[in-house]
């Protein structure tokens, strides 16, 4: 979510029409306008706000969000002028929303991501679309929304004013733009996430130190497994519960998130929708050799088009197997197998809850260091 007028009242001269998109059959299609429109909003913003695109959206990545909608409904929107022609085009998007309601568990919640061109701010773009976007979440019966707000860098805890959320991690500047229009339409902050980056190579010799240290901790009861781009099927069940359990274990603050089942048709689900969207992944999981089961596990996507770029997504190590180092394992053996798999990886991106401690020990061991803030808001409509 980025800020728009705080003051809340949208340009009388110049308002604002928020058009739904659908997924288009091809992104050449003209039909693609807003699709298109929306990527180069993103990375407009992107380039002014952190100045790069490693974050910015694709149009394979949104497109493939549109079409699969199985588990979760996507639903894209884009601001454009009132002004503009009948057949609005790409270059006359101002603004976007990107809405995800769950079907099958939370189906009191809607994710709210909302962007603004930077030549647009200020003018009542950020309004308009989140008019629509609540009003959308009324008519689907939505109770709740979460929306996410980016910050870079975070201010010392004794900045007058200084916002934040109750965990007592994670604050932003009381005068930052976004937060304020967050605050303007009814937005809690609930939690701060840890912004981070892995700047590659790590130093092979700390790398392979962190590895074996955390080998010998986990002992023989556990051995690694590394799958790309598909789950083998006799671990897909297991794979599954993790991903599972890893909405009831990692840290939600305030959030009003409880917990969301997977099976195995939702993973092959995910893993179609991974690689329409241009990107690989890579799982490395850690089996309880014992039981045969998995107890933790990280997960990687590698946009195919920036081989330079790497999304560090879920890490989770079941409570029944803590203690042992098999965060630090599984996410170590990642990185050495990196080194042959993505040779061109610069850098790793990955969001963490401030609260989460032990995590973030992990992540700072292997060398992320902190970039920014995003700070994690909700609204009961």
């Amino acid at each position: 979510m980025v800020a728009d007028d705080v003051v809340g009242h949208s340009d009388p001269v110049n308002p604002w029409t928020v058009i739904p998109i659908t997924a288009p059959d091809s992104l050449a299609d003209p039909a693609a306008w807003g699709l298109h429109g929306a990527v180069a909003t993103s990375r407009a913003l992107e380039v002014v706000e952190r100045g790069h695109l490693d974050l910015a959206y694709t149009p394979e990545y949104l497109a493939a969000q549109l079409r699969n909608t199985a588990y979760t409904t996507h639903r894209m929107a884009v601001a454009v002028p009132d002004t503009s022609a009948s057949t609005p085009g790409a270059d006359d998007v101002a603004g976007v929303t990107v809405l995800s309601l769950p079907l099958a568990d939370n189906t009191h919640l809607m994710y709210l991501d909302l962007y603004v061109h930077p030549a647009h701010v200020r003018n009542g773009v950020a309004t308009a679309l989140m008019h629509d976007a609540e009003r959308f979440a009324a008519e689907h019966d939505r109770r709740t929304v979460i929306a996410w707000t980016s910050h870079t860098g975070e201010p010392p805890a004794d900045t007058p004013g200084v916002l934040e959320p109750p965990t007592g991690a994670g604050r932003i500047r009381p005068d930052d733009p976004a937060a304020l229009f967050a605050l303007r339409h009814g937005y809690v902050l609930e939690q701060g996430e840890r912004y981070s980056v892995l700047h590659l190579p790590v130093d092979p010799e700390l790398l392979d130190r962190l590895h074996a240290e955390a080998a010998e901790a986990a002992g023989t009861d556990y051995r690694l497994h590394t799958w790309t781009d598909r789950v083998p099927d006799e671990w897909v069940d297991q794979a599954a519960l993790l991903e599972s359990r890893m909405s009831t274990e990692a840290p939600t603050a305030g959030l009003e998130m409880g917990e969301d089942v997977w099976d195995a048709g939702r993973l092959r689900a995910k893993e179609v929708e991974i690689a329409e969207a241009g990107h690989s992944f890579v799982m490395v999981a850690a089996e309880h050799v014992p039981t045969g089961t998995l107890a933790a596990f990280t997960f990687v996507r590698c946009p195919l088009d920036q081989p330079e770029v790497v999304h560090q997504e879920d890490t989770l190590v079941l409570p029944e197997h803590r203690g042992r180092r098999l965060g630090m394992l599984v996410k170590a053996a990642l990185l050495i197998h990196l080194r042959d798999a993505a040779p061109k990886a610069e850098r790793i991106h990955t969001w963490n809850a401030e609260e989460n401690a032990h995590m973030l020990a992990i992540n700072v061991a292997l060398g992320f260091r902190p970039t920014g803030v995003a700070g994690m808001w909700q609204k009961r409509l």
